[in-house]
């Protein structure tokens, strides 16, 4: 049993933006012999670490916390509870030059980031070409194109050759997962044996995504103006087959002890490993899976680093682009050019990331791509939500009768499920927020009422054909996974069950649940921004909260929610809501920056 009490202790600091959590931390280091100062500190620092920073910036704090003079500093970096050189060892806790106060966790997972960046960066694989990729190769993989548009690209085929870590980003549209294809075609190629790859994304979602995009990719270089020479052909079977796994299923998580199977003692046997939607990724995630590869592997990371970061702590990729992305050693390549038809979102999403409300309002009043709709109360909300419940209910592909006791690998059945799936994926509306009356969980309770109504559905039945659900937790039993989006449907007999798109060996193909076997799920309709990363849609609206000063607000946010789009945006906010949401740039406190510096110098 916890010996906590629920009253403050004698001499806590009364501050009511501390959560239970951050209450604990100052107790227990109170408990055993800390002072009040380093006890406060460490509790602000937890709250800090429960925001997504990696540090405390006693120099410039947040969230509250009153700035501390030059004494307090002192008294903080003689105490024998805080690591200030590298001589002092493990402590509870950190502070560095740059006055950042850390948990120790945190601060051992940048040195240990920083000092696999040194060392892969250092160091060249045993399997380093004898010669570099020639321009007939480059011209091979890309069809001739020398032009201006995909010198980036050439540029990361050319440059992943004899590195032990490449990072690649962009935004959408800018062809990542289709230079990731070209990338390991050409280590293929210039490898004395076939490479053992291994492909990982942080969700379920991300990882069919990226394996779809594969597929394609494939397809596209076997056919066409891009067709690739006969010689690569046996390099692109070898590709069509490899499957794409979440992250904690690489490193096989072990739920039993909160830990991963797979480190140092137990590394991954591959030879390339590629994260995509490395954005995602957490600071102790890329810790994890730094220790878990062989020295001799090659790592690429690829992303948009202007997206919101994880949801859990650091910002990982924003920390190495910017690093990276000023050092001449060229395993960093960014692309730039949108290949997507849409040009028009392409110059949108790039004036949210410029932060140019201006130029946005003047896009959303010509309204060829983007479009903006004052939500300033519920009631607008809910007329909001109506029209767009309507527009859902006429799509006939949301509701194909199957044929009684269909069966997933019957073609029409597979055929009609993807046409429902590929219908949902038309368009999608995104939340800043999960809960209150402007979240995802009471916008997607307003849009099923509508569709219920409008398909003359019981309003009491929890299922329904048409009725789509987001799985929320991983479940390797039943082979589904976080962001897994799936459809109910009836077959010609009134079952009901829950069909989710699958590929199995490369083939794409549907699955069918009974509703009593799904994993842990919620409603699809409206789903949060956070929720919709690695995933696209024709069709997006972003809605945002009615309070300008609301704390979720940031450009990355912003930007995350509009890159979901391939054609159109609606935006669903007041001209002030959209103003502080632009000038609110999102900033993780952390040291990881500066490490990479110091260790990579």
């Amino acid at each position: 049993m916890s010996g906590y009490r629920c009253e403050r202790a004698d001499g806590e600091l009364d501050c009511d933006a501390w959560r239970a959590l951050d209450r604990a931390v100052y107790r227990w280091v109170r408990s055993h012999g800390g002072d009040a100062l380093l006890a406060g500190v460490a509790a602000w620092t937890s709250l800090a670490e429960g925001q997504g920073d990696a540090a405390l910036s006693l120099r410039a704090p947040r969230y509250g916390m009153a700035p501390l003079d030059a004494a307090h500093l002192a008294a903080l970096r003689d105490s024998p509870w805080v690591a200030t050189r590298p001589e002092h060892g493990q402590r509870p806790f950190a502070l560095d030059a740059a006055g950042r106060f850390q948990l120790w966790r945190n601060h051992a997972h940048e040195l240990a980031i920083a000092r696999h960046v040194q060392a892969r960066r250092a160091g060249a694989p045993s399997a380093a070409p004898a010669v570099p990729a020639s321009e007939a190769d480059l011209d091979a993989l890309f069809g001739n194109d020398r032009s201006a548009a995909v010198q980036p690209q050439r540029a990361a085929v050319r440059g992943v050759l004899g590195r032990r870590l490449f990072v690649l980003t962009g935004g959408p549209g800018t062809g990542k997962t289709t230079t990731v294809l070209r990338m390991l075609l050409m280590l293929q190629r210039h490898a004395a044996t076939p490479l053992k790859l291994r492909l990982a994304a942080p969700t379920g979602k991300a990882a069919q995504r990226l394996a779809q995009a594969l597929r394609d990719g494939n397809a596209t270089l076997r056919a066409g103006t891009t067709a690739v020479a006969d010689a690569w052909w046996p390099l692109l079977d070898a590709m069509a087959g490899i499957e794409t796994l979440t992250v904690h299923r690489l490193l096989g998580f072990q739920p039993w002890r909160n830990a991963f199977a797979r480190g140092a003692g137990d590394p991954l046997d591959a030879d390339v490993v590629v994260i995509d939607e490395a954005s995602m990724v957490d600071l102790g995630m890329l810790r994890s899976l730094c220790d878990a590869l062989r020295p001799e592997a090659c790592l690429i990371l690829v992303g948009d680093a202007d997206q919101l970061t994880s949801v859990a702590t650091g910002s990982v990729l924003a920390d190495l682009v910017a690093v990276l992305e000023d050092d001449a050693r060229g395993d960093l390549v960014r692309l730039e050019h949108s290949f997507r038809a849409e040009q028009g979102l392409a110059a949108v999403n790039a004036l949210v990331r410029a932060g140019d409300g201006a130029a946005l309002r003047r896009a959303a009043a010509d309204g060829t791509v983007l479009r903006q709709r004052v939500i300033g109360d519920e009631r607008s909300l809910r007329g909001a939500l109506r029209e767009w419940a309507v527009e859902l209910a006429a799509e006939p592909a949301l509701r194909p009768v199957l044929d009684a006791g269909a069966a997933a690998d019957d073609a029409v059945t597979a055929a009609r499920v993807r046409g429902a799936l590929g219908a949902l994926a038309r368009r999608q509306l995104l939340c800043a927020l999960r809960e209150t009356a402007f979240g995802s969980i009471v916008a997607n309770t307003c849009i099923e009422a509508q569709l219920r109504a409008a398909w003359q559905v019981d309003p009491q039945a929890a299922w329904y054909a048409g009725r789509a659900v987001m799985v929320t937790r991983n479940d390797h039993a039943v082979g589904l996974f976080n962001g897994d989006v799936g459809i109910c449907l009836a077959d010609a007999a009134g079952r009901l069950r829950v069909w989710f798109d699958t590929a199995r060996d490369g083939v794409a193909g549907v699955r069918a649940l009974a509703i009593r076997d799904l994993p842990a799920h919620e409603g699809a309709f409206a789903i949060t921004i956070h929720k919709s990363q690695g995933s696209e849609y024709e069709r997006v609206a972003v809605l945002l909260p009615t309070v300008a000063d609301h704390r979720i607000l940031s450009r990355q946010l912003l930007y995350t929610g509009f890159t979901r789009a391939r054609r159109e945006v609606e935006l669903w906010a007041s001209d002030g809501v959209l103003t502080a949401a632009l000038r609110q740039v999102l900033e993780r406190n952390g040291g990881l920056a500066d490490k990479l510096v110091q260790t990579v110098a």
